[in-house]
């Protein structure tokens, strides 16, 4: 039985969604995973919220963290001891930073994991949540949420690319707008990843 079948029985996915379910189970990455420096794992949960015409969900760091402050980014962090599995962090994280239940999300599967520039190996776990799903961001994370329509982030021409050399090594950083949002560094590049893997 195939997953749309299996969720057809508790949920009617819309044209939109159906779509990309299949291409993103029936594509293979179109580049080999990238040879990884970071030693340290972590996870974000691309979260796809189900509505007729399908959007991705963003944060927009808080500007008090020490980390990343104001970044458009995906919620997610580093790997715990206790996390079952690189999928349990990313949502673990998820219901930390804006308290989607795990049990809300459909888990579609990971893209290769990317470098991050804070020494990270960071797997992005792709999940589908109900168009009926709440959020509650954690205000000393999480300034601002909103949401991207799938077409959008899966336009290739909206990613812009900036060559950095820092210490002997190249980096690429990609970069993007979203109406008054500014989305670049991984999170550009794992929306990309993800648009590069399902294009026809």
């Amino acid at each position: 039985m195939t997953l749309l079948e299996q969720r057809a029985r508790v949920q009617t996915f819309s044209p939109a969604v159906e779509d990309f379910i299949l291409r993103f189970q029936l594509q293979q990455p179109r580049l080999p995973a990238p040879a990884l420096r970071g030693t340290r794992h972590a996870a974000v949960l691309i979260p796809i919220i189900c509505r007729k015409e399908p959007t991705i969900l963003l944060t927009r760091r808080s500007d008090q963290l020490r980390k990343h402050p104001g970044q458009v980014a995906f919620p997610g962090g580093a790997a715990d001891a206790t996390d079952a599995s690189i999928i349990a962090t990313a949502l673990r994280e998820a219901q930390e930073e804006v308290a989607i239940e795990p049990g809300q999300v459909h888990v579609l599967g990971t893209l290769s994991p990317q470098d991050s520039s804070s020494g990270f190996q960071v797997t992005p776990v792709v999940g589908l949540l109900p168009v009926d799903v709440t959020f509650h961001p954690a205000e000393d994370e999480v300034a601002e949420l909103f949401e991207m329509p799938l077409q959008e982030a899966f336009d290739l021409a909206r990613y812009h690319t900036l060559d950095i050399h820092r210490r002997g090594i190249h980096h690429r950083v990609y970069l993007s707008w979203y109406q008054q949002q500014f989305v670049w560094g991984l999170t550009a590049a794992i929306l990309r990843q993800l648009a590069r893997q399902v294009e026809a």
